[in-house]
């Protein structure tokens, strides 16, 4: 049941490509990559953090627009160029001193397979890989870099008790 596996997370990471956004590559003639973030997707990443669970990156990829944005969110692990994104958590939940069930991950293709099964809550999206959607506790009704993260963190948030203090300071 995702609900019993998102109270105990303290740490979500989260791939980038697929996941934070629509998966699109823009590439100009210079080789600068672009990138489109959706600012519903940063503010759950905001609230979630405010609610005391610790956010990270992991991804293949390497971009700077992707520091940029981490940075402007608060996030302070950011993995970038990471082949082995196994090796990577582990490392993350070392540092952290977190076992992995109090860990989740949301990814979209098989290179995000093997720490979705290392951690406790393995999160995707509706067009994410076939593999990855048949190794999800949860999947969110939302797309990729169209508010499936904010879906992803309020599942976490709610399943905490945390959602509602969150909202609050906003619907007062």
């Amino acid at each position: 049941m995702p609900v019993e596996r998102a109270r105990k997370i303290r740490l979500v990471a989260f791939d980038i490509d697929g996941v934070m956004t629509d998966g699109g590559l823009f590439l100009s003639d210079s080789g600068e990559e672009f990138k489109r973030f959706n600012s519903l997707d940063g503010h759950g990443i905001k609230m979630l953090r405010a609610s005391g669970v610790e956010c990270a990156i992991i991804t293949g990829r390497t971009s700077r627009c992707v520091e940029l944005r981490a940075r402007n969110l608060g996030i302070p692990h950011v993995h970038q160029g990471i082949e082995h994104k196994l090796e990577a958590m582990i490392g993350l939940l070392e540092t952290l001193n977190l076992p992995p069930e109090a860990v989740a991950y949301m990814g979209d293709d098989v290179v995000d397979l093997p720490v979705m099964r290392h951690v406790g809550l393995a999160l995707g999206v509706p067009d994410a890989a076939q593999q990855v959607l048949d190794s999800c506790h949860y999947t969110t009704h939302r797309h990729a870099g169209h508010g499936a993260v904010r879906e992803a963190c309020e599942m976490i948030m709610a399943a905490q008790g945390t959602l509602d203090a969150q909202l609050a300071k906003y619907l007062a």
